[in-house]
């Protein structure tokens, strides 16, 4: 671009503050120009680098094909199609936030409730996060994040708010932990730089690292934010991903037990989307909730930016009510995510590597630290340019995530067939044993039983990908 055109153009328009340029982002691209599918192209770029629940779309398809009337668009539902389809408010429609409420009370195990009044809806979770930095933060002003964290924070919270984010450095020492004295640090070094911090962003279960937050842990980042006065927001959009024990606990559960801890409502805020849980991030489907009553209607009045379509509310209003389909989804998609798990895991010790124990997300952490020629991030990018161009495999960099430690690597699993993992796998054995310096044990850790078989369930496993959907960038795709 030259510096006329510059001249003409605003410098969001002209800057690159959306954050195309990291190597995540990177990876997307690398699978975009080459992707791969089983027949059309075997040798393409498998993409493990999205972070998208692919496993229980038979049991979604079986519910649509049972209820045609909850569309709009066929005979059964033509009938609503006015009433849907002309003006509605940016409250949303009752039904959709009664039902979004309702769910989200199921996902934490109907221990905590929430108020429908405050659901707020946005254009998916990333349409949220903006929302709130625009509500709590001027410009110049930072949230506090514990690393790693997703990459996509850096354009969600900061490319039009000129909101600053600061890592709150987490180490592998202790599985990636956040603890007080880190927290303390990261507000320090703040100050020292003169730069207000207006709230601490966590992710709950973790993004990347498939992590939940225990109970005492989420009290000590209550207990902080209370004390330096500053907002928490909780992204808890993969809350019902959690596989295994230890389940989750929502922020909602903690501020609950007021005569136990101190705690002033209306520093929190939730971020939640339907696009993980469910696995809908083409619907866009994000919403805000929160115990600020300013807050709640100033994004209330933001939302009308980036609303959900009201055909989708009254899709999913009437999926959502659906009590004996939604407990079936959850626990389907729970034992589903478990195995996929499992399977990957066991398959990759095989070749000796570890993973960070997790129990929660659509990915796990890959410690890939044995392999590193020297252990710095220049020594993980090489690496990981083997793995896109040569193993053809877009698995994401813990650099691009703000990792503290190089040799990082995080693997999605939930966005794809059998066979396509056995393509990925047989990829990973190939290349780790060319490792001379690796020795590979002869014992396996996984017997048959643990092999998936999805092949009864109604998926057309070589469109699970859509490798040829219409991307025109890689920024474009739902939260991931």
């Amino acid at each position: 671009m030259n510096s006329n055109e510059q001249h003409l153009l605003s410098k969001i328009a002209t800057g690159n503050g959306h954050g195309e340029n990291s190597p995540y982002f990177d990876g997307w691209k690398a699978f975009e120009s080459n992707p791969f599918h089983l027949t059309n192209n075997p040798e393409g770029v498998i993409q493990m680098g999205l972070a998208e629940n692919q496993l229980c779309f038979d049991l979604i398809q079986e519910w649509i094909l049972n209820n045609p009337q909850a569309s709009i668009c066929t005979p059964e539902g033509v009938n609503d199609f006015r009433e849907i389809a002309i003006f509605q408010d940016y409250h949303g429609l009752p039904e959709f936030r009664n039902a979004v409420a309702k769910f989200m009370e199921k996902v934490r195990g109907n221990r905590v409730r929430f108020d429908p009044d405050r659901i707020v809806m946005s254009g998916g979770a990333t349409g949220g996060h903006e929302t709130l930095a625009f509500c709590l933060a001027d410009p110049g002003e930072a949230f506090l994040v514990p690393t790693p964290y997703y990459p996509g924070f850096d354009r969600d919270l900061r490319w039009r708010t000129g909101v600053q984010l600061l890592p709150v450095v987490c180490e592998s020492s202790n599985d990636f932990k956040v603890t007080r004295k880190a927290l303390e640090d990261a507000y320090e070094r703040a100050q020292e730089a003169n730069i207000r911090v207006k709230g601490l962003l966590i992710t709950n279960p973790s993004n990347p690292l498939g992590t939940i937050l225990d109970k005492q842990t989420l009290r000590e980042l209550v207990s902080f934010i209370n004390e330096k006065s500053i907002h928490l927001i909780c992204d808890e959009i993969y809350a019902a991903t959690v596989f295994s024990q230890p389940g989750f606990i929502s922020i909602s559960e903690i501020i609950e037990e007021e005569k136990d801890i101190a705690c002033n409502r209306d520093l929190i805020h939730i971020v939640y989307s339907l696009s993980k849980d469910m696995g809908f991030p083409g619907f866009r489907v994000g919403i805000v909730y929160s115990y600020k009553d300013t807050v709640v209607h100033c994004c209330r009045k933001m939302s009308s930016f980036g609303l959900v379509s009201s055909q989708t509310q009254h899709l999913i209003a009437s999926m959502l009510s659906d009590d004996a389909f939604v407990d079936r989804f959850l626990a389907e998609s729970a034992e589903r995510l478990e195995r996929r798990y499992k399977f990957l895991t066991c398959s990759l010790a095989e070749v000796v590597i570890d993973c960070l124990k997790s129990n929660a997300g659509l990915f796990l952490c890959m410690d890939l630290r044995h392999l590193l020629k020297n252990k710095t991030f220049e020594a993980e990018m090489e690496l990981w340019q083997v793995i896109i161009n040569e193993v053809k495999l877009n698995v994401s960099s813990g650099s691009s995530f703000h990792c503290s430690e190089p040799g990082w690597f995080r693997v999605c699993f939930a966005n794809m067939d059998d066979s396509t993992m056995e393509v990925a796998l047989t990829r990973i054995r190939t290349f780790v044993r060319q490792h001379k310096d690796v020795k590979i044990p002869k014992r396996k850790c996984w017997n048959s039983n643990l092999r998936l078989s999805f092949s009864s369930l109604r998926v057309d496993a070589q469109s699970m990908l859509s490798p040829h959907s219409p991307v025109q960038s890689p920024l474009v795709r739902a939260r991931n």
